[in-house]
């Protein structure tokens, strides 16, 4: 199939995903009378009747207390405490994580910023250059930018997946883009392999944003290690916390020697004689970013744990969204057959209000009433920000989208649920009850 039919093809699917999504916030028709849905019981509790979640507050909170920490975490720290071995930490963690993801070089940052900011000065692009990145984006990776004289070129996202829309971005792609720039949104891996493709066809730079996905693959291969560069965060809230933290992926030496001097003044001295950054020994290039010792100390812990921890969110995950998407109009983020994804932050489903009968604040509502821990959260578009607008930050303006419907979507279709970080299936029962008792009173929704 030659690429302009298939292009077509897919905007032709696209087109009609977005627009039954936008026809749910203009009409809100009801479901064929025919489709097989849960039978009307006990009354909706925002309508008097007994709430389906009836799971102590308490257990509830330790369930879903994040991030957790324990003995292990403390006598790891204690250790350092005692010991004063503060800097043997780091290259100990560099070595584990290195082991974890089969990446050749890596360098631990004191958070998931600093770590941007190094891999953005190692790629050493031309001022101007242009990079395409996700309107739906933590703001680091496009205001970071402007230090270096490049320039976002925002991208919308699937609305399928959640994740980087590489056909929005060949609408997009300019005589000065240089570079593709993906982020893994909310543990779910990109397409790397055809972002990869298209990468190389155009002669851009890799660059990824696995901040969310601590180990998720595709096809056997880590998130992390697809870009020619990638990063990672630690922050308190992601997969694997470390309270704050960074680590920086590089497949290519100088993209390691630059990133790692340009945050640690002392790392020039221990590169090759003839490495170019060698003979900015004693200054580096003017930041200090190092990861701090007990963040590191924490991650060692928290990496032994890290594949059993996701495997017992994805359990959970699995046996509640089985059930759910079985209801019409609920569904869940499209992952591949050949990824496997992770969960940052919250279990997501996506609400098709035209299917349902119902739009999501009523579901929302409904929901809550019945003791489901049930919000939203709309996820800032970057190109929507002040920053982007004023020309004293930018080599050029950024190109404003006048539309971003995926990202649209996602932020108005989303219902965000409770991750379940322990052996809870009576809590989850409940909450498949209580969607099930929803939907069987849909008709007072709509």
């Amino acid at each position: 199939m030659k690429n302009d039919e298939k292009n077509e093809k897919t905007d032709n699917r696209r087109r009609s995903f977005l627009q039954a999504g936008s026809a749910a916030l203009l009409s809100l028709a009801m479901p064929p009378s025919g489709a097989a849905q849960p039978r009307p019981s006990e009354s909706l509790a925002m309508l008097g009747g007994p709430k389906a979640v009836s799971f102590p507050a308490d257990k509830f909170k330790e369930l879903t207390r994040w991030p957790r920490y324990g003995q292990n975490e403390k006598d790891a720290l204690n250790r350092l405490i005692d010991t004063n071995a503060f800097y043997e930490e780091l290259p100990l963690f560099e070595k584990e994580w290195q082991a974890y993801t089969g990446i050749p070089f890596l360098r631990a940052h004191i958070n998931g910023s600093s770590a941007i900011n190094s891999m953005l000065f190692a790629i050493d692009m031309e001022p101007g250059s242009e990079i395409l990145v996700p309107s739906y984006d933590f703001p680091t990776d496009c205001v970071a930018m402007r230090f270096f004289g490049y320039v976002p070129n925002f991208v919308d996202i699937d609305p399928a997946t959640g994740c980087f829309d590489l056909e929005d971005a060949r609408k997009r792609i300019t005589t000065r883009t240089r570079a593709i720039f993906p982020m893994h949104s909310w543990g779910m891996p990109c397409e790397m392999d055809h972002i990869r493709a298209f990468a190389k066809e155009k002669n851009l730079i890799v660059l990824e944003d696995a901040a969310h996905s601590h180990g998720a693959s595709m096809q056997g291969k880590k998130t992390g290690t697809w870009g020619d560069l990638a990063i990672f965060s630690y922050q308190a809230s992601k997969p694997m916390p470390t309270v704050e933290g960074g680590m920086g992926m590089y497949y290519n030496r100088l993209h390691y020697e630059r990133a790692t001097a340009y945050g640690e003044y002392s790392a020039p001295a221990t590169f090759p004689l003839d490495s170019p950054v060698h003979r900015y020994a004693g200054t580096g290039y003017g930041q200090k970013y190092r990861m701090h010792p007990f963040a590191a100390a924490i991650g060692r812990v928290q990496l032994r744990g890290l594949d059993a921890h996701n495997a017992l969110v994805n359990k959970n995950v699995r046996r509640m969204n089985d059930a759910l998407i079985q209801l019409t109009g609920l569904s869940e983020p499209r992952v591949r057959p050949d990824q496997q994804r992770v969960y940052y932050y919250a279990n997501m489903v996506l609400l098709d209000s035209t299917k349902a009968g119902f739009s999501r604040d009523a579901l929302k509502k409904a929901l809550r009433a019945e003791g489901v821990d049930a919000t939203t959260w709309v996820y800032p578009e970057q190109h929507k920000l002040t920053i982007y607008r004023e020309s004293q930050w930018w080599h050029h303006l950024p190109a404003i989208p006048t539309s971003l419907p995926g990202d649209d979507y996602i932020n108005g279709q989303h219902i965000f649920l409770p991750l379940i970080y322990g052996e809870a299936d009576d809590l989850i029962d409940q909450y498949i009850k209580a969607f099930q008792k929803v939907w069987a009173h849909r008709s007072q929704l709509g």
